[in-house]
């Protein structure tokens, strides 16, 4: 089943709208499609103790983990912030991104239709394919 990226933008944006970010006020949301064609949302949920907040992208991979289990293999992920430019991924969301995954592609968007797209290897550089 081949999911449109338009689609996966929009279910991105919508996963943004559920945040919780009461101190940043950014909303983000992200969308994972699985090497089974599974889409799992996460949007970041922000705490006081600003290192305990969770972003958009660990939180879907959460959910994908726990319904695909520690064999999950990504695909594709699109984030999406209300924004005029598009954002990336913080660099742990990155490398816990990578540990499911070999040569994905990661799409950022945002309201213009201006995006970033490249797969993990352009956003993390250097990061070996190791499986302990």
């Amino acid at each position: 089943m081949l999911i449109k990226l338009d689609s996966l933008i929009e279910l991105a944006k919508t996963a943004s709208e559920k945040a919780y970010a009461p101190y940043s006020s950014f909303p983000v949301g992200c969308v994972i499609l699985s090497s089974k064609g599974k889409t799992y949302t996460g949007c970041n949920i922000e705490n006081i103790s600003f290192g305990l907040t969770i972003c958009a992208e660990r939180a879907a991979v959460s959910k994908g983990i726990s319904e695909e289990g520690p064999g999950l293999k990504i695909q594709k992920v699109v984030v999406f912030t209300p924004t005029k430019l598009p954002i990336t991924p913080c660099g742990a969301c990155r490398q816990v991104l990578r540990e499911f995954g070999d040569n994905f592609e990661i799409i950022s968007a945002c309201l213009t239709d201006k995006r970033i797209e490249g797969n993990i290897s352009f956003f993390l550089p250097n990061s070996p394919d190791i499986k302990f």
